[in-house]
This record gives C-alpha cells, structure tokens and sequence, in this order.
C-alpha cells in the first residue's frame, strides 16, 4: 500500500500541461532503484493522449475518494492566467443529482450510469477584471483536460458535456447544484468505469497546420 500510495504521489508531482503517470521500482529500503526515463514518460504521456475517448458508458463499480481527489489534483495542476486559478470544482457522487443533472433528454442514460462527475466551475470573484475575465474560459478548459486526460491513465472513462455559454444549461446545472452566484459551471465532466471502449479517432490533419506565417 506505501509503494501504491508513493506512485500516487508521484503522478500528482507530475502533472504539467499534460498528465502521464510515473513510477519506480523500489529496493528493500523503499528507495528508488531504476526511476523511468524521460523518454518512457514522453512515451506513456503521448500514449495517454492519442488513446483518450469520450465514454458514454460505464459500470456500476463506485470511483475511490483516493481517486477523486487525484482527478481534482489534476485539474488544479493547470496551467492559468497570472495564477489567478479562478476555478472552482463540485465532486459528485450522489445517484439523485447525477439523474438531475441528466435530466430526461437523449443523453440521460449515461447520466444514469455514471458514478461520478465533476463540474468544473470559473470563480468570478477570482478571475482577472475587464476584459481580462474571459480568460478563465481558458483556465478552466486547461483544468478540464487535464482531469480527462488523468481519468484515462487511471483506468476511468469520462466524456465532457459542455454548459457554458449556453444560458439553459448554465441555468440547469446552477439550480441543481445551488451553485452560487459567482460561479459559472464551464462543464460538466461525467465519470465511471468504462463499459465501452470506442476505438481513439486520428484527427491528425497537415492541412491544419501553417508554420511560422501565413504568405
């Protein structure tokens, strides 16, 4: 359980712009022997990404308080504007809320199956002023990516449902969560173990790509 708890850790620390898990194989003194390469990690954190899908299934195995708070690290590791971290993150766990916030639309069934979501939230009360408040779209979409990316490595499946701009959604979840004012729900990031695993699409394209300027 030390060395579990020893890789958690270690994963947390290296959580940057994007999130791959570490890890390290130990002696009888509980020291690192043969800590991995920066190229493995360049290899698991690419993995990682290339990999991820959105899941809109999942098992009914409960995700660990462990877990969550990792997911919630990860999140916070984000990159974000003068520091300002003007985020705010609701953990939810419970089966009613997580049907409400699904509601009776196309989509609810994997709201009915999930065992977690995490909405991620801009602090208004936190976030830059005049103009400069629009960039905790940006801060809170960085946290939000990261917390999918840590999901997958961690075995999890998770899809992002988008709220903010849109006023109904914004509304919906505000009203179920008793969100207070000065927080705006970016997102709502449903979770659970996965019951499906669509294969990764290659949305590689050069056509997308100019170097340097445009001529």
């Amino acid at each position: 359980m030390k060395n579990r708890n020893n890789s958690i850790n270690a994963f947390a620390l290296a959580l940057l712009t994007v999130v791959f898990m570490t890890g390290c194989n130990c002696n009888d003194n509980n020291q690192p022997t043969n800590l991995t390469t920066k190229t493995d990690n360049g290899k698991i954190a690419m993995e990682t990404i290339m990999t991820r899908t959105s899941i809109r299934s999942f098992t009914d195995r409960a995700v660990s308080a462990d877990t969550i708070e990792m997911l919630l690290r990860a999140g916070m590791a984000a990159p974000t504007a003068v520091n300002k971290q003007p985020w705010h993150f609701v953990a939810i766990t419970d089966r009613a809320i997580l049907d409400s916030l699904g509601g009776n639309g196309r989509q609810s069934q994997m709201w009915k199956e999930s065992t977690l979501a995490i909405t991620v939230c801009g602090d208004m009360e936190k976030a830059l002023e005049g103009s400069a408040q629009a960039f905790w779209v940006q801060d809170c979409s960085a946290a939000t990516e990261n917390i999918l990316l840590a999901a997958h490595a961690l075995g999890l499946g998770a899809v992002w449902t988008g709220c903010y701009p849109m006023v109904d959604r914004i509304a919906h979840v505000s009203q179920v969560l008793n969100l207070p004012d000065q927080l705006v729900p970016l997102c709502v990031i449903v979770m659970g173990y996965p019951n499906e695993s669509p294969e990764p699409k290659d949305k590689w394209k050069p056509e997308n790509v100019t170097y340097n300027r445009f001529e």
